[in-house]
């Protein structure tokens, strides 16, 4: 079996994070990958909620979008996006959700926006907000994936589409939002947890193989780490297995 990649390294690492019985909304991509890959190994009471609608899904394959029909075909349920939003996501009924970011801040605050200082003319223009906004203000958990570079770890974000802890303690209380904000962050390098009582992103582990300068050197600002990171252990062949047969490779 060939060697896992970062996407595969990442995604592994976010399915193990799941727990049974609870309810994650999913997207597409390596979120997606992750859920359905942790219902299969160790969390099979894990319920799979689409911003489509489709509320239980099982599919026996990766969707192509949160349009596909298959999810609609294997849920305990199909709801309106209206209700998905009013119902479920804004009022907090999702325990764990998944974003993703173009530039993270040492607060895990998001953008997927625009890169550059100028709205109406900037650098790059990305794909916007979307659910993000309302899933990062309220679902119970929220777990970001991303690559880890200084161009996507920032000091100052470009612009902020997502709230995660403002600008430290007590910030999202200010802001009225009730959700528990990014619990965790999952990168190609390791995985990064908010402090307690800074609210600042800390690293708390490195994938097997990464050392910690390596993290430090693709944050762009001054990483706080852990006292003992952990090592988070390589992917299993059988996790591998599974993940690349739900991709169809």
């Amino acid at each position: 079996m060939s060697a896992p990649s970062a996407t595969e390294v990442m995604t592994v690492a976010a399915a193990r994070s799941l727990r049974d019985g609870t309810s994650c909304l999913v997207g597409i991509g390596p979120p997606g990958a992750a859920a359905n890959l942790a219902q299969r190994l160790h969390a099979p009471g894990l319920v799979l909620v689409y911003e489509s609608g489709a509320i239980g899904a099982k599919p026996n394959r990766l969707p192509l979008s949160i349009g596909d029909g298959i999810l609609a075909e294997t849920a305990d349920a199909v709801v309106t996006v209206p209700e998905m939003f009013n119902y479920w996501i804004g009022p907090g009924r999702i325990d764990v959700g998944f974003l993703g970011a173009a530039q993270i801040d040492r607060f895990a605050n998001i953008n997927t926006t625009i890169v550059g200082d100028d709205y109406q003319h900037p650098k790059v223009r990305l794909p916007g907000a979307g659910g993000a906004p309302e899933i990062a203000a309220a679902c119970a958990e929220v777990t970001v994936i991303l690559r880890q570079s200084p161009r996507a770890f920032v000091e100052r974000l470009d612009f902020v589409t997502s709230v995660g802890h403002g600008d430290g303690p007590g910030s999202r209380e200010r802001l009225g939002l009730a959700g528990g904000g990014p619990t965790r962050v999952i990168t190609d390098l390791g995985i990064l947890e908010p402090n307690p009582e800074t609210r600042e992103l800390t690293l708390v582990a490195v994938h097997e193989g990464v050392a910690v300068d390596e993290v430090r050197e693709a944050t762009g600002w001054a990483l706080r780490v852990a006292d003992e990171p952990r090592t988070e252990p390589a992917p299993s062949a059988a996790e591998l297995e599974t993940l690349r047969a739900l991709a169809g490779g």
